[in-house]
Order: C-alpha cells, then sequence, then structure tokens
C-alpha cells in the first residue's frame, strides 16, 4: 500500500476538498462538516501528540501542542511539512512506532484504523497504548446505505487502479472496538472518538 499512497500524495487532499476525480461526488453537507470536525480537532487541549499516518498533514495542522506527525511514505511526509510546517514530521511504520514508550500523551489518526484488518488492529492499538495514554480517531460514519466492510476499487489520476480494504462505524461502534471512550463527533460522514 505504500506505492498507492506514494503515488496518491500529490492529489489526496482533492478526496477532502471535493476536487480532481472527486469534483462530481455528490457528499450534501459535506463541507459543512468537514469545517465541524476540524473545529473538533483544533477543540482538543494542546498537548504533545503523535499523529499516525499523517498523510499530507491536512487535518494534523489543526491539532495544537507539539505535534510530530507518522506515515509511511515520504512523498505524504513532503505534502504534510508544507501543509502543517508548526508540526514535526518521520517516515516511518505505524504497526511498529518508532518511540520509546510514554513518548507522547496522544495518538492522533485519522482514515487509517478503517483500513487495518484485525490483527493490524490489535497490533495498532497495542503500539498506541505503549507510546501514549490518549487515543483520537477519525473514521467514516457508517450509514444504511454502506456495507461495513467492503473492498473498494480506488483510480488516481495516472490511470492506475488500487483495490483497498475499508470499514465503516458508528460512534458507539467505534467506541466500544477501542476499549470504551467519549465520541467527540458524530455527523453524517465523520465520526470521531477519544479513548
Amino acid at each position: 500500500m505504500k506505492t498507492y499512497y506514494d503515488r496518491r500524495a500529490p492529489e489526496y487532499d482533492d478526496w477532502w476538498l471535493g476536487e480532481g476525480l472527486y469534483a462530481d461526488r455528490d457528499r450534501p453537507g459535506w463541507e459543512e462538516e468537514l469545517g465541524e470536525l476540524a473545529q473538533v480537532i483544533a477543540d482538543l487541549p494542546p498537548m504533545s501528540t503523535l499523529d499516525v499516518a499523517c498523510g499530507t498533514g491536512f487535518l494534523t495542522r489543526h491539532l495544537r501542542g507539539d505535534v510530530v506527525g507518522l506515515d509511511a511514505s515520504e512523498r505524504m511526509v513532503a505534502v504534510a511539512r508544507e501543509q502543517a510546517p508548526k508540526a514535526r514530521f518521520v517516515q516511518g511504520d505505524a504497526l511498529e512506532l518508532p518511540f520509546a514508550d510514554g513518548s507522547f500523551n496522544r495518538v492522533f489518526s485519522s482514515y487509517f484504523y478503517c483500513h487495518l484488518g484485525e490483527e493490524e488492529r490489535r497490533r495498532f492499538l497495542a503500539e498506541t497504548r505503549r507510546v501514549a495514554s490518549e487515543l483520537v480517531i477519525v473514521a467514516s460514519r457508517w450509514n444504511e446505505q454502506d456495507k461495513r466492510e467492503r473492498w473498494e476499487e480506488r483510480r488516481l489520476k495516472d490511470g492506475s487502479t488500487w483495490t483497498v480494504y475499508k470499514r465503516v462505524f458508528t460512534g458507539s461502534e467505534l467506541a466500544d472496538e477501542l476499549g470504551g471512550g467519549e465520541v467527540l463527533h458524530e455527523g453524517r460522514w465523520f465520526v470521531v472518538v477519544r479513548a
């Protein structure tokens, strides 16, 4: 998947912004809820935070405090450095975090957990608990039209296609899966849980 995200890096934010290949998507209320999501993130108390699978830093830039972004894709990290210049960024493996125990107060992650299989989820949660005491996850909100688990075909501007595993959640489902937590936001498109 690293190759997919390396190739997608220059166009990744098109998904957030409804541009490029996503310009014709029908997403009622998306922009308003995206603004709410940014505010929820900005309202988190400032603290030492590791943003795991930070991608382009699109959401990283809203985190306050001492922020480090980590992504497996060097091209994503390069975009993130420009988009969130107050944060520090490193390339690394989200399932084997290159940090000592207790290095951060919080792990933040958006649109990563929903792409993990069962064993990967266990490894990710063990790693986040090792390096931080708080976890905040942003994921896609489940609605009745969605299959809860699916394989999605993704097309890039270069014409290549990729198959990506995806899971979607309600707030309470995600909180339960994380071992309990607080639903900070649950809208039509996004769910945010702090555990």
